[in-house]
């Protein structure tokens, strides 16, 4: 049930969809860039170009797209940590030229293509990181402007979900419900995170194919119950009661999943007090009264914490 990394499989299993990503450019990409992009030639890649200590930290998406006419990328960098970082564009840097080394090595390309970098940004404080490249390098704004052009140098696109009120959050059903939760799961708690659950929910109206919104709905809850990190068993039953309300076709699947969340959950706490207990050093026989566990079950974390 609980995911190893919900943010980055939530951030993936949405916005990989190609019309959901198709909707973000829409919405949200500057108006003289889209003038240039081919939004129906957008073509999801394979490739994740993140580094793999960062990739509790970071996502990646990765699309092919016409820009100019001419072939060339969007890059989505998603940092699903709770703070900023001050090496983004850094970051940003070593992936594209990832991407254009791929090219180049695939393809025996002469031509690099061109990568636009996008980063979305969900953590506890508003983005306070400058978006260029030149302001990691020390003393560049300060170089006369024939110098600086010997220096790379280049901006990306950020998108601070922590700024952004419900009205500011467009866009189709899945992708407002993205971006509520992601702006909302780190920032928010108790009455203020169900609000924003409740609001979600609502939005799964709005898909004409029930099938579609019964799917995503369940992407939803795996997300919210792995993420939300402070919700109780009464935070629970009322997201479970909202749903029978205002999306009732979904309330099964809800249910279900609230119930192995449950479960899941008492089994942690049964296996962190039978540690609790060996370090005491009680016999297995009170181990067992204590928490519930088997025999064998009792044994098994014993011997996985003499490893």
């Amino acid at each position: 049930m609980k995911i190893q990394n919900p943010h980055d499989k939530f951030f993936k299993e949405t916005l990989g969809n190609v019309g959901v990503a198709k909707d973000f450019l829409n919405h949200y990409l500057p108006q003289n860039i889209m003038q240039v992009i081919d939004v129906n030639t957008l073509e999801p890649q394979k490739d994740s170009f993140i580094d793999e200590e960062l990739q509790e930290s970071f996502s990646d998406l990765f699309f092919k797209v016409n820009i100019n006419k001419k072939e060339g990328f969007i890059y989505f960098l998603f940092e699903h940590k709770s703070y900023t970082s001050k090496e983004t564009a850094f970051q940003l840097l070593k992936y594209m030229t990832r991407i254009w080394e791929t090219k180049i090595k695939k393809e025996d390309a002469n031509e690099l293509p061109v990568i636009v970098p996008l980063v979305i940004y969900h953590g506890k404080t508003n983005w306070n990181v400058k978006t260029q490249l030149g302001d990691m390098i020390e003393g560049y704004n300060e170089l006369p402007e024939d110098i600086q052009k010997y220096i790379p140098n280049f901006e990306y696109l950020i998108y601070d979900l922590t700024r952004f009120t419900d009205e500011e959050i467009k866009g189709q059903a899945q992708l407002r419900i993205l971006l509520t939760i992601f702006r909302d799961i780190f920032t928010k708690d108790g009455e203020g995170l169900q609000a924003s659950i409740y609001r979600a929910v609502s939005y799964l109206n709005e898909l004409e194919d029930k099938r579609t919104g019964l799917e995503y709905l369940e992407t939803l809850m795996r997300y919210i119950f792995s993420a939300g990190k402070n919700l109780t068993k009464k935070d629970i039953d009322n997201i479970i009661h909202e749903i029978e309300t205002t999306y009732p076709e979904g309330s099964e699947i809800a249910m279900t999943l609230a119930e192995s969340f449950r479960e899941e959950g008492a089994r942690e706490s049964m296996e962190r007090a039978a540690k609790k207990s060996i370090i005491k050093g009680l016999s297995t026989e009170d181990i067992i009264e204590i928490t519930g566990l088997t025999k064998e079950e009792v044994e098994s974390i014993r011997q996985k914490m003499l490893q």
